[in-house]
């Protein structure tokens, strides 16, 4: 039986996946939304700056204005499929691993870095007001190359 080689190999693509889990989160699947879940959780958990999202989205020939990036950002973050890491009042960054745990914050880098949530143990939270509960408590820890 003769050798086969195959040079390359018919990978279906991820859009109609990704079309469905924006559907079942609520949101329209629209082409630029598809296209940004595309290039945000085409590969490892990470996390990413709206400023990031648009250069990567311009590497890879997708239109989008910083505004778009930014909603579309919020929009998934509010739909549960990103979390929201605010590292000051200016700067957030969107993390695609949504389970519970903590960052640090390279000020040098300007890069956040995850720290498992077994590693930071919090204890005597307040009351929260009436009415309400504690749904997550987010720790950065920013840190800086030492002398």
């Amino acid at each position: 039986m003769p050798e086969r080689h195959i040079f390359s190999r018919n990978v279906p693509s991820r859009r109609p996946c990704l079309t469905a889990v924006l559907r079942m989160a609520g949101l329209r699947p629209t082409r630029q939304r598809v296209a940004l879940a595309e290039i945000l959780f085409g590969g490892e958990h990470r996390h990413v700056s709206a400023e990031g999202l648009l250069a990567e989205a311009a590497a890879s020939k997708v239109n989008v204005s910083l505004a778009t990036v930014y909603n579309t950002l919020h929009q998934f973050r509010s739909a549960g499929l990103l979390r929201e890491v605010a590292v000051d009042a200016a700067r957030s960054y969107f993390d695609t691993d949504t389970s519970d745990h903590h960052h640090f914050y390279l000020e040098d880098e300007e890069r956040v870095v995850d720290i498992p949530a077994s590693a930071i143990v919090i204890q005597n939270l307040p009351e929260p007001p009436a009415g309400m509960n504690i749904t997550h408590v987010d720790v950065v820890v920013r840190v800086r190359k030492g002398a």
